[in-house]
């Protein structure tokens, strides 16, 4: 099975910050792409690998960068399918800078964004698993069972509370 899903950092600096994207696919058994592209210091190797990813089979392009953060845009205006931006925290901005560099994209090239950092990973990951989802029944139960087991935890710390302060 090839790839469905490329997972791009504009710096190796960002792998540590990406390890819940890469977990989540694989524990829904996604086979996923990752490479290191910037869009200020490689830019034509970025319009290439979003110029061709689709007949690689790749399906959603994930795209984690910090500061300028123009890699999701610069990605999304070579290819049709959909990109999901990762804001990368950095100095002196703490990931500010780039979330308002991904969620200012001009309209007609969308670049859906989440949170910044490891949080905005894992989310990431799971919003490709929904787009995924879609056409793909078995990978659906599978979302639906995380979903339940996320539900379960909740409510076992919530029983764990009351009972710790007496209040079940």
């Amino acid at each position: 099975m090839s790839a469905q899903v490329a997972v791009i950092m504009g710096s190796k600096s960002d792998l540590p910050s990406l390890k819940g994207a890469f977990d989540t696919l694989r524990s829904f058994g996604i086979e996923f792409e990752a490479r290191v592209i910037s869009a200020h210091r490689t830019p034509d190797t970025a319009a290439e690998y979003a110029k061709t990813a689709e007949e690689r089979g790749i399906k959603i392009l994930i795209c984690a960068a910090g500061m300028a953060a123009h890699l999701a845009g610069v990605i999304a205006a070579h290819t049709t399918l959909p990109v999901i931006g990762i804001p990368m925290a950095s100095e002196p901005f703490s990931g500010f800078d780039a979330l308002l560099a991904m969620v200012q994209m001009p309209p007609g090239i969308p670049v859906s964004t989440v949170t910044a950092g490891p949080a905005g990973a894992k989310n990431a990951a799971l919003t490709a698993v929904s787009i995924l989802a879609l056409s793909d029944a078995a990978l659906k139960e599978k979302l639906k069972a995380f979903r339940a087991e996320q539900t379960r935890k909740v409510e076992e710390a919530d029983a764990a509370l009351q009972k710790e302060l007496g209040l079940a």
